[in-house]
């Protein structure tokens, strides 16, 4: 494991390849990333599906079938672009997987799993929520790592715990790291050194020896095997939102930013932590960015609903339901009086979606020609909810906003854009949707000397905003 030098491999400005791994909670790719001077493009070559997967004992992730994909995507990309320099790995955050004698103990679970549930009452006896805010910032989600950690019994007797790209990592190059960003989001990290809390570990029973050492973006792991070309791979922001925020188009100092997928993670990019009662009690989290950044933002269930929703009446109709002209027929309808609360807990597990909001709703789920104005039930409640946390932000943080940047696959929802516009008062420029990609792209080019020794992250962002500008949704009265 040694930091990265910038590797003189070609000149600044020309064209260049890195590899991104980026695993998504519903789908993972692997893709080429090109960077020049007048180029940022990304191909891809390798798209898989992903997802909870059910066993005895609870809802798991299929790392085998992930790992097989992964390695299969980077055989082929380098087989179309053997001057690849280098591999960055990036995915969702607080799951891993636990070795022992050199092997993965079980597969990794699923952070939808409600066994999540009986951690967090032994972690809050132990050190109650208001000091662990002081200490990791982060807001409280009953998947956090270490509430997952409590639940677990073979954590004592495991040699180490990898969070999922580590793990990727690890059967790449044999090293054991933990990539900061990512580790931000255990609860175990201190929110102002950016170091493990060894006093906290301890306070909840987690061995200290599971705790890999940290890695930043833009280190070099280790190496890749020869059958993969021998590819040095590249710590990035390996939280997907860590390196989708690296791809935000920031056109203001006072720019928010949503980064819309499965989750939309509503927020601000800070110098510094907030670890206010204040923002405690409004749930806000302070974690990890790119170059010791802070993301001070609030988890809110994003287009999960809709997807679920979705896949809930293909099953029903034993056909595709096509979500493009199921969001055009709700675009149509007019805008509901009534919406849900999208972070309610009951929507939280894979099921039927549509019955739980029906309930809450305090009605029946929809027949067929009731879904457009169902879907739109369901923007609307994702974009007041984003508008909500918006309003927070702005609150706590002090600071005025005056756009909202909306990236990853809810840029492509105009009507989302379209409706969080009009719920915040606040203009929203949506895109790049491959924000996550384009992240983990950019910190591996910088690392590889693509851009010159002192390139900051605004410097990146410029390259992203020439490359894909956004479209602007103004909100209407």
């Amino acid at each position: 494991m040694s930091s990265a030098e910038p590797v003189g491999a070609a000149p600044i400005g020309a064209v260049r390849a890195v590899a991104a791994v980026d695993l998504g909670a519903t789908s993972g790719r692997v893709m080429i990333g090109r960077v020049g001077d007048a180029v940022l493009e990304l191909e891809q070559v390798a798209r898989f599906p992903n997802g909870p997967v059910e066993r005895e004992d609870g809802w798991h992730w299929d790392i085998e079938a992930l790992w097989r994909h992964v390695r299969a995507g980077l055989a082929e990309a380098l087989r179309r672009e053997p001057s690849i320099e280098s591999v960055g790995i990036d995915s969702w955050a607080v799951d891993y997987g636990l070795l022992r004698d050199g092997e993965l103990v079980a597969e990794p679970f699923h952070y939808r799993d409600d066994r999540t549930a009986r951690g967090v009452d032994a972690v809050h006896a132990a050190v109650p929520f208001e000091q662990l805010y002081r200490r990791n910032g982060l807001q409280f989600l009953p998947f956090n790592t270490l509430y997952q950690y409590a639940a677990d019994p073979q954590l004592a007797t495991a040699e180490s715990s990898l969070l999922i790209p580590d793990l990727f990592a690890e059967r790449l190059t044999g090293e054991r790291v933990a990539e900061r960003t990512n580790a931000s989001t255990t609860g175990l990290l201190d929110v102002h050194t950016g170091e493990w809390d060894a006093a906290l570990a301890e306070a909840l029973g987690t061995p200290a020896s599971v705790l890999p050492p940290l890695v930043d973006p833009g280190e070099t792991i280790g190496n890749a095997p020869e059958d993969l070309g021998g590819l040095p791979v590249v710590a990035v922001g390996s939280h997907d939102t860590a390196s989708a925020v690296v791809a935000v188009p920031m056109s203001s100092p006072h720019a928010a930013y949503i980064s819309c997928g499965t989750w939309g993670l509503v927020g601000l990019e800070l110098e510094a932590p907030i670890v206010t009662d204040a923002a405690r009690a409004a749930n806000f989290t302070n974690e990890g960015g790119v170059d010791g950044r802070i993301r001070f933002l609030r988890n809110v269930t994003g287009l999960w609903l809709l997807s679920e929703t979705v896949r809930a009446w293909s099953e029903a109709d034993g056909a595709p339901v096509d979500l493009g002209q199921l969001l055009a027929a709700a675009a149509s309808v007019a805008a509901p009086a009534r919406l849900f609360d999208a972070d309610d807990p009951s929507l939280a597990a894979p099921g039927d979606m549509p019955a739980r909001i029906a309930a809450l709703l305090g009605g029946a789920a929809p027949g067929r020609s009731g879904r457009p104005m169902f879907a739109r039930i369901i923007v609307e409640s994702i974009a007041e909810a984003f508008a909500t946390t918006l309003r927070a932000a702005e609150r706590l943080a002090e600071r005025e906003i005056d756009v909202v940047h909306l990236v990853g696959g809810g840029a492509l929802n105009a009507l989302l854009c379209q409706a969080t516009a009009d719920r915040s008062g606040l203009p929203v420029l949506a895109g790049p949707v491959e924000a996550t990609a384009l992240g983990n792209v950019l910190v591996q080019a910088r690392a590889r000397g693509c851009f010159g020794a002192d390139a900051s992250l605004e410097d990146l962002r410029a390259r992203v905003s020439a490359a894909y500008p956004p479209k602007r949704f103004s909100p209407r009265s």
